[in-house]
């Protein structure tokens, strides 16, 4: 890629990052109390210019040096914070956030991307578990220093494309007939998403000890 084209990629993701800056000083002087709706609409829009400017950066990565996009994708996981745990029978991924609105699905590479390079690398130093008949549980984990109206229902989120990664991995299929399905709120310390697949029997006593950190 020639010196020219590399310029005008970064200047293009320059003018986005100054377009986010504007949005992030209008979102700090939004009374969120009485304008909860622009706050909302200026905080989804900086995230979503963000989540746009770090894949491009990818790209423009991928295009201009040496680096391998799978061994990048595996740095991007551990900085965004993706982490895979498989113990006493129950799988799980952590994901940094909350699950992105259905209308607002719209730079799923950012999150997907390093999340498969995570699962690959951890199928890589470890057997991985494979469940036929299952339970896939999604606790909603919202930080509790924020106002509860950001609270969302479950039918307003798009989390279908995260279960396909993952069930690349450990199902044999994630059809209704196999997996049953459990969504669940929390109030944390940050915001994020833990899903857990396990056997059906299994799920009581998981359920019985997520009710113990609520």
């Amino acid at each position: 890629m020639n010196r020219s084209i590399i310029s005008k990629r970064v200047a293009s993701i320059l003018d986005d990052i100054q377009r986010m800056t504007n949005t992030l000083y209008a979102m700090n002087t939004t009374d969120i109390q009485r304008y909860p709706d622009n706050y909302e609409v200026l905080s989804t829009d900086a995230a979503l210019r963000a989540e746009g400017i770090a894949c491009r950066l990818r790209h423009l990565i991928y295009a201009t040096t040496r680096i391998e996009k799978s061994d990048y994708l595996v740095t991007a996981a551990d900085s965004l914070g993706i982490e895979v745990h498989y113990r006493d029978g129950i799988f799980e991924v952590i994901l940094p956030g909350l699950g992105p609105k259905r209308k607002s699905w719209q730079k799923s590479e950012y999150l997907l991307e390093p999340l498969n390079a995570a699962l690959m690398q951890y199928a890589k130093a470890r057997a991985m578990p494979f469940f036929r008949e299952c339970v896939i549980a999604f606790s909603h984990i919202y930080d509790s220093s924020l106002p509860e109206r950001r609270v969302r229902d479950y039918d307003n989120l798009e989390l279908k494309q995260i279960q396909d990664v993952i069930a690349a991995y450990v199902l044999t299929d994630d059809t209704g007939l196999l997996c049953d399905t459990y969504h669940t709120t929390e109030l944390g310390e940050a915001d994020q998403i833990r899903i857990a697949i396990m056997e059906k029997d299994h799920f009581p006593d998981w359920l019985k000890s997520r009710a113990g950190d609520l």
